[in-house]
């Protein structure tokens, strides 16, 4: 089942097609009575580390995605001990991801590109718009699986990418966690693909909207999982555009 592009508002006709899980989660989102949104900007603030043994260090972090042009550009801030500034930034642009960070604004930290990139800022991208801008996977060239009565899959291709995930949400139909096999961690053997997720905790109304009031982000690791960031979305700054850039 392919998704296909919104213009007008969304109806219950128009989602009718999906799997049951699917239709229930886009029902609690909201997304149904105004047309699909196309991008989105936000700004939001949580913590990161870098170790399962590290401190939290707070962050902030901004982004914008477009469904126009399957785009997405994510920037963090912290500092390290306090003092030192990092900026961190993922990009995927052009079927293309890389991440990039500097300390002091002028010694990279960290650089990767590759196969592995592009495919783990694709999927990415997609959950990103699970969690924060639901009406944009009609946008997109999605593809929607059943595969429980609490869970669907999704399919995202662009260029030469192709990646996979699932969602599970509960009996309204809020996303409780979404997982992928299509990310690589950078490991000390170097990068290996491993599970990822997003598990949500809550849901918060703002603005006729419906947002998750925290997502982390979890690496499943040999050893048991790994929480490495976490953003808190109830006062975070996020506008929408139902319109091509």
């Amino acid at each position: 089942m392919t998704s296909t592009v919104h213009a007008a508002p969304i109806t219950a006709d128009d989602i009718a097609h999906l799997p049951e899980p699917a239709q229930r989660y886009l029902t609690f989102t909201r997304v149904l009575g105004r047309p699909a949104d196309m991008s989105f900007h936000a700004t939001a603030h949580g913590f990161f580390r870098m170790r399962p043994d590290q401190r939290w260090i707070a962050c902030t972090s901004e982004q914008h995605n477009s469904a126009a042009d399957l785009t997405r550009d994510f920037r963090m801030r912290l500092r390290l001990a306090h003092l030192i500034p990092v900026q961190a930034e993922d990009l995927y642009e052009h079927g293309h991801g890389r991440m990039h960070a500097t300390a002091l604004g002028l010694f990279a930290v960290a650089d990767g590109k590759g196969r592995e990139f592009d495919l783990g800022e694709l999927v990415t991208f997609l959950n990103d718009a699970v969690l924060l801008a639901p009406s944009m996977l009609l946008r997109l060239p999605v593809e929607w699986t059943a595969i429980d009565d609490h869970t669907f899959g999704l399919t995202l291709t662009d260029h030469d990418n192709t990646v996979t995930a699932r969602v599970t949400v509960d009996d309204r139909g809020a996303p409780r966690e979404f997982t992928t096999e299509d990310r690589w961690a950078d490991l000390p053997e170097g990068l290996v693909k491993t599970r990822w997720s997003t598990p949500v905790e809550g849901w918060n109304l703002v603005a006729g909207r419906i947002r998750p009031r925290r997502g982390t982000a979890v690496w499943h690791l040999p050893d048991g999982p790994f929480a490495y960031a976490q953003f808190d979305y109830t006062k975070a700054d996020i506008t929408y555009s139902t319109t091509p850039e």
